[in-house]
């Protein structure tokens, strides 16, 4: 399929400042440009990055085509210097033979049998949040999400012991996210690596925390295994995962796919459950649809992995959430030689990009696509959802491998707290910042209500 303009677009793509091209719009609200490309001048446009030639694609297939031509015509785009301090050569940024090889190791260690293990770690760190929260009590939501998750992200990851560890890696974490975001979205990510910034020295401090904790933990997780003891984490299975060849990680592979592991487990969950939550208490039919589901499923007991399968409307809310504000908000990659999309050649070097984040919110896939309406993914709904219209994990060979484990992990935490409180946001209204993941810009305040209280019985959106 040709591409084609959306009603009322112009041709040509925006203007472009000499040198910097797009970049000043970009920079300002790289949300807002996405969207404003799309609504004025089509599904394929043409914008500039600084000196980098970039296309826009907004239609689902064009998605998809590009989704899946990673790997053959079409190679991952090189993110910056902080990136890949950041991720290192893992599984999300290697390329080729590499790439194929990681991902083999990297893989079983999150399929659905090895999801089902950590299930109950999911639940019991959920339970003990919910059971130290108190009726009228107001909390940060986005900070209680991100601590829960990333509980959750060690004990999965790295084993109960290393619980202690949690502090320093959240700390390094937060910073190296700003950075990342910070970096993106300016001039310094034109800057060759040898140009010190003051950003680039607390990104180099940030990732050396990071660095200091994960290898004590494998120093840990090594000196166990030498002693014959058995662990059921993700590092453990790391540390056993063999190739073709006989041949383990290496110990920088190692650290770089416990980086990768840990931003799926934590960032990408804690930012999908505050939005959910977020979601939710502006919407009181979608919360007490929800409350009906988990008190005749589960009828006050806490959930097991078996019941995600039984909650439908509890995905369908995670599932909403995503849509609205998907945590990876763009992807891109580059184009090889002989690289066709939607039927047109795209010249070699010519960096392909599209945004989940625009994609989500077209009226043409997504009718009212700022509502917050989980009933659009029940299974007899009024107007399918396009194939590749939603792809908040991204798609094709390089699909996000934990996606299962975000997906079990938000559904479940979300059933066990919301049995037991609603989180009443009232009118305040959040921002939201593009960094590695799609970030609330500041607290997100709700007060604890009992669920099953008045509030819940109310009309509105949803």
């Amino acid at each position: 399929m040709t591409a084609t303009l959306t009603p009322g677009a112009r041709s040509g793509g925006p203007r472009r400042w000499p040198l910097l091209g797009n970049l000043p719009a970009f920079a300002r609200d790289p949300l807002a440009f996405f969207e404003s490309l799309r609504d004025g001048y089509g599904d394929w446009v043409p914008w500039a990055l600084g000196p980098q030639r970039n296309i826009l694609v907004s239609r689902p297939e064009h998605a998809g085509e590009l989704l899946g031509a990673v790997e053959s015509t079409f190679r991952p785009t090189e993110l910056g210097w902080a990136f890949r301090q950041l991720l290192g050569n893992g599984v999300v940024v290697a390329t080729g033979d590499d790439w194929r090889r990681k991902r083999a190791l990297v893989q079983p260690a999150v399929r659905p049998r090895q999801v089902r293990s950590y299930a109950a770690t999911m639940v019991e760190c959920a339970d003990a949040l919910a059971s130290g929260w108190r009726a009228g009590e107001r909390i940060d939501v986005h900070r209680e999400m991100a601590g829960l998750t990333q509980r959750i992200a060690v004990r999965t990851l790295f084993g109960s012991d290393a619980a202690g560890r949690e502090a320093p890696i959240s700390a390094a974490m937060a910073t190296a996210q700003r950075e990342l975001g910070a970096e993106f979205r300016g001039l310094t990510l034109f800057l060759p690596p040898w140009v010190r910034t003051p950003g680039r020295r607390r990104m180099r401090e940030a990732v050396a925390v990071l660095d200091r904790e994960i290898e004590h933990v494998i120093r840990e997780h090594e000196a166990a295994s030498n002693a014959g003891a058995e662990r059921d984490d993700l590092l453990s299975r790391l540390l056993a995962a063999r190739d073709e060849h006989g041949g383990p990680l290496s110990r920088t592979e190692l650290r770089d796919e416990s980086i990768t592991l840990y931003i799926g487990g934590h960032e990408t969950t804690s930012t999908t459950l505050t939005w959910a939550w977020q979601l939710l208490s502006g919407a009181p039919r979608a919360r007490a649809r929800l409350t009906e589901e988990l008190h005749r499923v589960l009828g006050g007991r806490l959930p097991t992995y078996d019941d995600y399968a039984r909650l439908p409307w509890t995905q369908q809310v995670v599932k909403e959430a995503l849509r609205i504000y998907p945590p990876i908000w763009l992807i891109s990659a580059v184009a090889t030689e002989g690289a066709t999309l939607g039927g047109r050649a795209v010249p070699a070097g010519t960096s392909v990009w599209t945004s989940p984040w625009s994609v989500h919110r077209d009226a043409r896939w997504f009718p009212d696509p700022e509502a917050f309406l989980p009933e659009r993914w029940d299974a007899d709904a009024p107007h399918p959802v396009p194939e590749h219209a939603w792809f908040p994990f991204g798609g094709g060979p390089r699909a996000c491998l934990g996606a299962r484990f975000a997906l079990v992990e938000a559904a479940l935490v979300l059933a066990v707290l919301a049995q037991r409180f609603h989180l009443d946001s009232g009118s305040e209204r959040v921002g939201v910042f593009p960094g590695l993941t799609l970030q609330p810009t500041g607290p997100v305040l709700a007060t604890l209500r009992r669920s099953g209280t008045d509030i819940e019985t109310g009309t509105g959106t949803g």
